[in-house]
């Protein structure tokens, strides 16, 4: 079963408070009645025209799509503000992150796992509610109420010591902005079919810093267009036990240790040459 949630009514209301606006100078200013977007913002509208949606868009300056798709609520302040200066990527062509999700029979959302057979179907389909509907779905204990939750299978050895072939559970990441450097996370990519598993950090120029927990592979940096989706670690399982022999911060010290003794024989013997 998939869902489609619908925040237009929601979103008005949230505009209208968040610029200090009553219902009825609002619904002068749209020439519309204080009982009609009253009945909007509480739901009771369940199919507002395309002409009071038209108003809606015209009047905070954003899509339809925008009104309709993006709980407003819960988007950072940045991206609010941004929006709201008139960036609204619907308007300019753009995909806004629209998350499709699945829900049970009491209405609560499934956790939806991605097997490696679905990896190559999942960059195009990520965001098609048919597509997140074929995926196995679950109900997973002790995870947070608030947030949707997928599942994703690891594969090679980049972020021992998580076993390889772990199961990590992520939290979809709405904004962008608000994650910490070097958060573990599941990334999603346009330019290539397979999962990511690195520590992410957002920099100032709009590019992504992706960083190894194995300190044998290199960071690398990839545009903030070339993203799709990022799902923040929670948890992963797995079959086999993590090893506690890999020290990796050690083995980080005694490369360095290694470096600089390198480092210091060059100088050495550079001396004695002079």
């Amino acid at each position: 079963m998939t869902t489609a949630t619908i925040f237009l009514g929601s979103n008005v209301k949230f505009l209208r408070i968040r610029q200090k606006l009553t219902q009825e100078n609002l619904g002068k200013e749209l020439n519309m009645t204080r009982s009609k977007l009253n009945c909007i913002e509480i739901g009771q509208t369940k199919s507002p025209s395309i002409e009071d949606m038209l108003k809606f868009s015209s009047y905070f300056k954003l899509s339809i799509d925008t009104l309709i798709k993006i709980d407003l609520s819960k988007v950072g302040e940045l991206k609010l503000r941004d929006l709201e200066a008139g960036n609204d990527v619907y308007i300019k062509g753009g995909n806004l992150r629209v998350l499709a999700i699945t829900v049970d029979k009491r209405n609560n959302e499934n956790v939806e796992y991605v097997p490696i057979k679905a990896k190559a179907g999942y960059q195009s389909g990520y965001n098609d509610p048919e597509f997140i509907a074929s995926l196995p779905r679950f109900s997973l204990p002790n995870l947070p109420k608030e947030g949707s939750f997928r599942i994703f299978p690891t594969v090679g050895d980049s972020m021992l010591p998580i076993p390889e072939g772990s199961e990590v559970v992520g939290q979809y990441v709405e904004d962008w902005q608000s994650l910490k450097p070097e958060t573990p996370c599941i990334v999603i990519l346009k330019s290539q079919q397979d999962f990511v598993f690195k520590l992410m950090t957002l920099e100032e120029d709009r590019t992504f810093v992706l960083k190894s927990l194995n300190p044998t592979y290199q960071p690398y940096e990839v545009e903030v267009e070339n993203v799709l989706e990022i799902w923040k670690f929670h948890s992963f399982f797995s079959k086999e036990i993590p090893d506690s022999s890999l020290d990796f911060s050690q083995l980080l010290k005694d490369v360095k240790s290694l470096e600089e003794k390198i480092k210091m024989a060059i100088h050495g013997n550079k001396k004695t040459a002079g």
